[in-house]
């Protein structure tokens, strides 16, 4: 059994939805609050949220100002703010007693982040203002990171120059940008729920726009970094190599050069899949259980990992090594026995 918990919290005049998926037996043995992405809610992560509170995960989201059901009228759809309203909301979330607000907390607390909530967790994590609370924070995960576009879903340079100029001189004018949800998501039940899903209202201001452009911009071209060490203890990346939202070469390159600041760093490519890893059909147990696990892992107390980079090659050749040891070990035994 999961228990779901549904409230508010006012964030600066806003009034936003928030939800929480805790494990039945009230004793959880890490926290994670979770940050959606562009034209999406908290609500679109159950059996995802369900699967890490089981395991013992707490999980806390809160829908972001201009998205899902912290919306209260047409008019307020997409207004998330310039950047440093996005970052300020998150701070305020994690700021709460039961999360980063009260000093020696028992459970460790991590932070993550889909897609466009994926560029704002790391823009976060990488921001001088907050680094007293980063700190605090056990680990940050990234699914699918807003670093850069997919070839696909590009946009011109003289339309990012058009949309940032406008954006200046009409903030909260309104404007719908649709993402096919074909290349979202393998899962045809998951892509005919998104075209009825009325929260996915896809709609964003100018000003929601040039941040998330900017954001981007900086990630790709190396602005943002994680280059001081012991600020952010340990980091998880998660992309598909087929992704046609946001582009995986570009994290790749990002967590290569940028975040070479944190020790226990790992980035996992999950070949051949596509946008939202927690919903691209069967194989998405996989990535449950990869998080999770992960998670856990780093659950053992304060005590910081020792300096572990991973990549999926890395891995790969940790496994040819263990693979010839055993080898070795059973060649050893046979010339025994003779």
């Amino acid at each position: 059994m999961v228990l779901e918990q549904e409230g508010t919290l006012t964030i600066s005049g806003a009034e936003l939805y928030t939800k929480s998926w805790l494990p039945d037996n009230g004793s959880p043995k890490a926290k994670l609050v979770f940050i959606h992405g562009f034209s999406d809610h908290i609500n679109r992560y159950p059996a995802f949220f369900s699967h890490l509170a089981s395991k013992g995960i707490a999980v806390y989201g809160f829908d972001q100002r201009g998205w899902g059901r912290s919306v209260k009228k047409p008019a307020e759809k997409g207004l998330t703010g310039q950047t440093s309203q996005v970052l300020s909301d998150i701070a305020a979330f994690l700021s709460q007693p039961h999360l980063l607000g009260t000093p020696g907390s028992q459970e460790p607390v991590f932070v993550m982040g889909h897609s466009m909530g994926g560029g704002q967790v790391v823009t976060f994590a990488a921001d001088p203002e907050y680094e007293s609370l980063v700190k605090k924070a056990r680990g940050f995960l990234l699914e699918a990171p807003f670093i850069g576009f997919s070839p696909e879903e590009r946009p011109s340079r003289l339309k990012i120059a058009l949309g940032r100029l406008a954006g200046r001189l009409m903030p909260h004018f309104q404007l719908v940008h649709k993402i096919a949800v074909e290349n979202i998501t393998r899962d045809k039940y998951v892509q005919t729920s998104i075209k009825e899903d009325q929260l996915m209202h896809d709609t964003g201001t100018l000003e929601g726009f040039a941040g998330l452009l900017d954001r981007t911009n900086d990630l790709q071209q190396g602005k943002i970094k994680l280059g001081k060490e012991g600020v952010v203890q340990s980091l998880w990346v998660g992309h598909g190599t087929a992704d046609k939202v946001t582009w995986f070469e570009a994290t790749k390159e990002w967590f290569e050069q940028c975040a070479g600041g944190v020790k226990d760093r790992t980035l996992r490519a999950y070949e051949g899949w596509f946008h939202q890893l927690h919903c691209d059909g069967e194989c998405s147990g996989e990535f449950f259980e990869d998080v999770a696990n992960w998670i856990l892992e780093r659950t053992g107390g304060d005590e910081r990992e020792p300096e572990v980079v991973k990549t999926d090659e890395t891995l790969k050749v940790q496994e040819e090594v263990a693979i010839a040891v055993l080898e070795g070990e059973r060649s050893q035994k046979t010339e025994a026995k003779l």
